[in-house]
């Protein structure tokens, strides 16, 4: 009986070991891209709280993700706001002032509804 579970439990333990968690974020480029962010939390004097309240009030809907970042050489949060209407659009914020840079509508409601026409004719 225990050789029949070893084996199973061998694979299993060499999977998880050889795996990456779905969690993970392979992007990150491990200690320089830390110490980016930190120099852009440094820089960034509007609180991620603040970015997606001024993106809110800029494009109504649901914050669905902000991110700090750097734009032409200015540290800008950006965030995606999903409206009520489905349309997704990403509003641009300075970092720095709390000024709403610009905003853009984002195309992701139309590729889900060409996907879907697609699927439909076959």
């Amino acid at each position: 009986m225990m050789k029949h579970l070893a084996v199973p439990a061998l694979m299993v333990a060499a999977l998880c070991l050889t795996t990456t968690p779905a969690w993970s974020d392979k992007g990150h480029k491990g200690k320089d891209e830390k110490c980016d962010v930190a120099e852009l939390v440094k820089d960034a004097k509007i609180t991620i709280d603040q970015a997606i309240k001024t993106a809110l009030e800029a494009a109504p809907g649901t914050a669905v993700e902000a991110e700090l970042e750097k734009k032409h050489d200015k540290t800008v949060w950006e965030v995606e706001v999903l409206g009520a209407d489905g349309a997704m659009t990403e509003v641009h914020i300075d970092a720095a002032t709390g000024a709403v840079i610009d905003k853009e509508a984002k195309h992701e409601k139309h590729e889900k509804k060409d996907k879907h026409e697609k699927k439909d004719k076959h």
